[in-house]
């Protein structure tokens, strides 16, 4: 299945550059955090730097699916790469001119993570420009194994970068991974739209363009349910996850980070394998799929906050890399299929801000919650809420199914 699927050229290329270039991503926001304690020794400064690389989504995630649907992908996407590139080597040389202050590090990882916002959904709409529908669970199913690869390996890959030329050097990395990248993508036979941005305007164009996405998911039952139910779970996940886990060791064992990059390590292991097994199962994927997705990650994060130790933790964690990856999987898959190619790249900017309005939202109400209430009980009410909306979900869907094979009636004829 997967050999047949990269006997096309197009595919090859996608997943290379994509690959290469989201290594780079990975060590390039380590390395803004690791230069930035070095040169300030601050705690906080540390911290604005991290919300540097979220807030430009916030700011222009809309805007860039707007320039994803207007303008040609290929060649935004190489001008992207090209204009990246330079910034990550003006890092390095004012870092060795002894010239690199926090300032001029906020400002190029805001510029950096803002051609991202433009970037990304552009990249996700050529995927499926280039597959048919037959290969698209397959196609997403490889490249989000190779990204969660990546990410797996990029620890050891930092560990052995920074004993051999340095933090700085993961820019350098970055810059290169971004020209492999634009090969890449020129090596895309990719029939290109022509450019339809509005002449006069723009800006105010580009507000409607969006109000008139946000008007057409409201008419889209199952857009709309899947976006709803994203933010939904994402939220319930979020602080668990990334925050309330790494607390609940630190109480737990002397070595807390140690087990934490275990932890992390099992759980991409577990996406990796689930990734590559799901195309042989599924072949067209639905709303159920991602609730039953939605389930078993649920399920996931209950278990390990109910029995709360160690041990269960890395069950707990295995049971959500079964479910996580089928959620996401199917989410990408139903936005590719439903979503006219026209759209795509709003569909895709507008998925990405609510995962991240919902990654904030979820950080700060929790981060609130545990002063007062133990992790916990904060785990275990995540884990059911999240259950049960998810199978609400599910039921809803199954009923209105039935519903309306009973009852065939086209209002719109």
């Amino acid at each position: 299945m997967y050999k047949q699927l990269l006997i096309n050229k197009k595919i090859r290329y996608y997943l290379l550059g994509g690959g290469v270039s989201k290594l780079g991503d990975v060590l390039t926001g380590m390395a803004f955090l690791f230069i930035t304690y070095d040169v300030t020794g601050s705690s906080l400064h540390t911290t604005g730097m991290a919300i540097a690389e979220t807030l430009p989504y916030l700011f222009f995630g809309l805007i860039g699916g707007v320039t994803a649907d207007w303008l040609p992908r290929r060649k935004l996407l190489i001008l992207l790469d090209l204009l990246r590139t330079p910034l990550l080597l003006m890092i390095v040389c004012l870092y060795y001119l002894d010239m690199l202050n926090y300032m001029i590090l906020l400002i190029i990882n805001f510029l950096m993570q803002s051609a991202g916002c433009f970037f990304n959904p552009a990249h996700r709409t050529v995927l499926a420009s280039i597959t048919t529908e037959a290969e698209r669970v397959t196609a997403n199913s490889a490249n989000d194994t190779l990204s969660r690869g990546v990410t797996v390996l990029s620890p050891v890959i930092s560990v052995w970068l920074l004993n051999t030329f340095g933090a700085i050097h993961f820019f350098t990395i970055d810059a290169i991974t971004f020209l492999i990248s634009a090969y890449c993508i020129l090596k895309i036979d990719l029939i290109d739209k022509k450019n339809v941005a509005p002449r006069h305007k723009k800006i105010k164009a580009a507000l409607f363009a969006i109000f008139e996405f946000v008007h057409w998911v409201r008419k889209q039952v199952t857009i709309k349910k899947l976006f709803l139910f994203t933010f939904i779970t994402v939220f319930f996940n979020t602080w668990v996850w990334e925050v309330g886990m790494l607390l609940a060791l630190s109480k737990m064992s002397s070595a807390s980070e140690q087990l934490y990059s275990i932890l992390q390590g099992l759980f991409g292991g577990i996406v990796i394998v689930t990734n590559i097994i799901i195309p042989y199962f599924i072949k067209k994927m639905t709303l159920r799929h991602y609730f039953i997705g939605s389930i078993i990650w649920a399920t996931g994060i209950t278990y390990y906050g109910l029995l709360y130790d160690i041990p269960h933790f890395f069950i707990g964690a295995a049971i959500v890399g079964i479910g996580m990856p089928l959620a996401s999987l199917t989410r990408v898959y139903i936005v590719q299929s439903l979503v006219p190619e026209d759209k795509m790249g709003r569909a895709f900017s507008f998925n990405a801000v609510l995962l991240y309005f919902s990654n904030t939202i979820s950080l700060a109400l929790y981060g609130i919650f545990s002063l007062h209430v133990s992790i916990q009980f904060l785990m275990c009410v995540s884990g059911i809420f999240m259950l049960l909306v998810s199978l609400i979900g599910l039921l809803s869907s199954i009923y209105f199914t039935k519903f309306g094979r009973r009852f065939p009636i086209h209002f719109h004829k």
